[in-house]
């Protein structure tokens, strides 16, 4: 892998509709990254924020509003005082202050944390990425979280124009249930893009996150693994 050339591994995901489950997979798959290396998790939303999902929300550090000018810090420096969920680093949206953070702070927050970490997770925004505002380019590999019904292929194919040359690092974490019938392989061959990982429903994962008790256990989390492992080589995640 190599698009970011920042030293650090970049992983972007991204929804193909909403209520997929896409920053909870940016989640889990951060924090199996961790167990094996430095691993930021990065939020490009504007809404609540992951800190919320994530249970950090009165946690001291910094979100994206105070960190205008990152680019300028060590990227050591940074990852020292963001908030942490086990071992993984977050930079978060901040729910009282709401905004999307600045398209050029995000590559100066990029290439600060580069060399200080293995990995980096992007929870990217589909509306940013349409828009051609999101950082798809500075992605290794870009993880496109689809569920099995027409409204996440249509997402999907939505999007492909606006992946540029990120489509051909681009691979589904494909996700159940399929109320109409679709399987894994129809989603996968009307999307035309190959398969990094697939997870059943999960009863009671969505109800764990909106408790801020995200877990790292679970059909979710063992798909994640595999995306872990892709990323690291294929070395257990």
């Amino acid at each position: 892998m190599g698009g970011s050339g920042t030293g650090a591994v970049v992983v972007g995901v991204l929804g193909t509709r909403g209520g997929v489950g896409a920053s909870t997979f940016a989640a889990l798959l951060a924090g199996r990254l961790a167990r094996r290396t430095a691993t930021a998790l990065v939020d490009l939303g504007s809404g609540g924020g992951l800190d919320v999902l994530l249970g950090l929300e009165d946690r001291p550090g910094p979100r994206w509003p105070d960190l205008t000018g990152a680019g300028e810090l060590p990227g050591e420096q940074v990852l020292d005082v963001l908030p942490r969920w086990g071992a993984c680093a977050v930079l978060s949206s901040d729910r009282r202050r709401p905004a999307a953070p600045d398209p050029a702070a995000v590559e100066d927050l990029v290439a600060a944390l580069g060399p200080a970490a293995g990995s980096l997770v992007l929870d990217l925004d589909r509306t940013d990425v349409l828009a051609g505002r999101a950082p798809v380019a500075l992605c290794d590999l870009l993880v496109l979280v689809v569920g099995r019904d027409l409204g996440s292929v249509g997402g999907a194919l939505a999007l492909r124009p606006a992946l540029g040359p990120a489509l051909a690092r681009t691979g589904l974490a494909v996700r159940g249930p399929a109320p109409g019938g679709l399987s894994v392989a129809e989603v996968a061959q009307a999307v035309d893009l190959p398969v990094l990982c697939r997870s059943p429903y999960e009863r009671g994962l969505a109800a764990s996150a909106e408790r801020g008790a995200l877990g790292m256990r679970g059909r979710t989390a063992r798909a994640a693994a595999q995306v872990a492992a892709t990323v690291l080589g294929g070395r257990a995640a």
